[in-house]
């Protein structure tokens, strides 16, 4: 897991989360800092060990870290996470030794994170998508009436 301690302390991430704990100061609603990158890396890994899926856990961890990498941009210039998130995520994977093909996969779990059918899919992309909706506890969050997200959508129960 070498490599996902070069992601932590990237300048360039480093930079990115600044950005949005910044932004996210006043936010009523679900926040994207540490602790939700690594409740979903942790859901990850644990839907991984479930069910035996051969997805290594290194990126699993770097897919959690960096989906969200995008968010600064959002609040900046109103382009979508998904889409601002991938060109930073690039530079960070290829700077910590990550492969072309790893590399790939990273990125489209990242492209893919907020497509409802991508949590249909038993690779990474869709392993980061159900982590990243398991992660939110709507159940125990006091803005949880004024939240965006439809009623069905929202955690109402603890699921194990």
């Amino acid at each position: 897991m070498e490599r996902i301690q070069k992601i932590i302390g990237h300048a360039k991430w480093k930079q990115s989360m600044e950005c949005i704990r910044r932004a996210e100061i006043t936010r009523q609603f679900c926040c994207h800092g540490t602790e939700h990158l690594m409740d979903v890396a942790r859901l990850s890994y644990i839907e991984v060990l479930e069910h035996g899926l051969p997805i290594p856990k290194e990126l699993l961890y770097a897919a959690a870290l960096l989906h969200d990498i995008g968010r600064g941009a959002e609040y900046e210039t109103g382009i979508p996470h998904e889409q601002a998130g991938p060109e930073i995520a690039e530079k960070i994977l290829k700077d910590c030794e990550f492969s072309p093909g790893e590399c790939e996969e990273i990125l489209n779990a990242i492209r893919g994170h907020r497509r409802r059918e991508t949590g249909l899919r038993q690779d990474l992309a869709g392993v980061l998508y159900r982590a990243d909706k398991a992660s939110r506890m709507c159940w125990d969050c006091g803005a949880r009436r004024d939240c965006n997200w439809p009623e069905e959508r929202k955690n109402k129960i603890i699921t194990v």
